[in-house]
């Protein structure tokens, strides 16, 4: 069972980071000049609600959200009650980082960032809870305000930049822990993993974490 546990964390963390790169490139939309980035941004995310590939792909990652935060909280109890340890890993030598010690941690302070976030966007915009969302010039649905106007409110902004560092922390250790679970141990090739699992958790924190605070800036 803690076999099978371990390749659902493995496969949905891996897709998760998948989508990670697609959401980021999406939002990269926002750092472009607003006359451009309004339209553009849209448009985007119009076409993304619309595409039937994305939206079967949308269920596959509320999915994985799901089940990768139950397995997680089951595997940090299991480790937590049986070695006294918040996450397991495969090496001494990494375990003994305070990253691998409190995974658990940091994805149930990622879980709190996940649900207010869905609960600003996802659910005013595709549940329609909440204030109704404007229309733009094209008669598409103006995500962009909505999400511009959220990035003007300065608590917000910190929440938001500030969560991408415990998102990055989780994203560094779990990448190449991922593909230790999948069956790569050859030393060689699992230090590669690491090595982009670090670039991509850069990338993602640095991605993520300075797109509202540049809105922000902008609206001063």
């Amino acid at each position: 069972m803690l076999f099978f546990r371990k390749n659902v964390m493995a496969f949905t963390g891996l897709f998760l980071c998948v989508f990670l790169v697609v959401h980021l490139g999406g939002n990269l939309i926002l750092l472009l000049p607003p006359h451009i980035s309004h339209e553009l941004y849209n448009i985007y995310s119009h076409k993304l609600g619309e595409n039937i590939f994305i939206k079967v792909v949308s269920i596959a990652l509320y999915l994985s959200i799901i089940l990768h935060s139950i397995y997680a909280f089951l595997i940090t109890r299991r480790n937590v009650s049986s070695r006294g340890q918040k996450y397991h890993v495969n090496h001494a030598t990494e375990s003994s980082s305070w990253t691998s010690q409190n995974m658990g941690l940091l994805g149930f302070t990622i879980l709190i960032f996940i649900i207010v976030h869905m609960a600003n966007f996802w659910a005013r915009i595709k549940l329609g809870i909440g204030e109704s969302v404007p229309l733009d010039s094209n008669g598409l649905k103006d995500v962009y305000i909505v999400t511009t106007s959220l990035f003007k409110n300065p608590l917000y902004v910190l929440f938001y930049s500030f969560l991408m560092i415990p998102l990055a922390l989780h994203i560094k250790h779990g990448f190449s822990s991922a593909f230790r679970t999948l069956g790569l141990y050859n030393l060689k090739y699992i230090k590669r993993v690491s090595f982009i699992g670090k670039i991509f958790s850069t990338v993602v924190l640095v991605g993520f974490g300075i797109i509202p605070i540049v809105v922000y800036l902008r609206s001063l």
